[in-house]
């Protein structure tokens, strides 16, 4: 079944000559009901912009617009995709924009109108930067309502992780922080061309009015970094080159000295970070 008036995926990518590429961590994703499906995940976007980074070949851009999205900026840095988004951009008269460019050099808000979501399958070398950056701006509420991401399993695994888990770190303490975040689609590798050695899951973020717990972000972010760089150690020893009264900030947060980060919930890290702020 096709969701649209466009050609197959695969004969999209034969056309074009789009042979992923390992440098710009691309997997393909080339099952249209796959992508229409993830669109359905990110939630009715009849009333909303959508951004997405690394649309490829256009599977899930192609997914959003047939499911109603109002508008979507599709960030691409790989050239040789451009040809086969303009022919989606054709398809869907005014509501589609592809820029070139690299993601974590564009402002998305010059392009779009609130409200505002994100849907992506994003590059893999580019995914986890691009999604500190989406949960640790400044002010909050955040410029989007929703993200809707695939990463590799493994990584999904962390960012909804709890404490005391192999997986809970750094991703789970800024996501949980100020979001509902949760798994919604588990995918196999051979969903995908070619095949990664890794299975994928897509993670929905929901934005909070507020985050759970008063903190500022820049600091949570450089704590929760420095703690979890050597997460066997005890807090007293990964974090004692933030401030050389650090034992006294730890007791101020409820933390012993020598627990370790895995075993810190949310809201000690942001105890923790506003008593370093002070």
């Amino acid at each position: 079944m096709s969701i649209d008036t466009l050609p197959p995926l695969r004969q999209v990518i034969e056309t074009h000559a789009l042979a992923a590429k390992k440098a710009l961590g691309q997997n393909f994703l080339l099952d249209l009901n796959l992508t229409a499906k993830i669109a359905r995940l990110s939630g009715r976007n009849e009333d909303h912009d959508v951004l997405e980074i690394g649309p490829g070949p256009g599977g899930l851009t192609r997914g959003l617009l047939a499911e109603g999205a109002r508008h979507v900026l599709a960030i691409e840095k790989d050239a040789r995709c451009l040809p086969a988004l303009a022919e989606i951009e054709a398809a869907y008269p005014g509501r589609l924009t592809v820029m070139q460019g690299d993601a974590l050099d564009i402002d998305p808000l010059a392009h779009l109108t609130p409200p505002i979501r994100v849907a992506a399958n994003l590059p893999y070398n580019v995914g986890t930067e691009l999604l500190v950056r989406w949960l640790t701006p400044k002010d909050w509420p955040p410029f989007w309502d929703s993200l809707t991401l695939m990463f590799q399993r493994e990584v999904a695994q962390r960012i909804t992780a709890r404490p005391g888990s192999k997986a809970y770190g750094r991703l789970a303490i800024l996501a949980q922080w100020r979001t509902e975040a949760r798994i919604v689609l588990n995918l196999p590798p051979e969903a995908f061309s070619p095949p990664p050695k890794v299975s994928s899951a897509v993670v929905h973020l929901a934005a909070l009015p507020e985050p759970r717990f008063p903190a500022d972000a820049k600091m949570l972010q450089h704590v929760t970094a420095t703690a979890f760089n050597q997460r066997r150690k005890m807090l007293r020893s990964s974090l004692k080159g933030l401030a050389p009264d650090i034992e006294d900030h730890l007791r101020a947060a409820d933390i012993k000295p020598t627990d370790r980060a895995e075993q810190i919930d949310v809201e000690r890290f942001c105890a923790l970070a506003r008593s370093l702020s002070a």
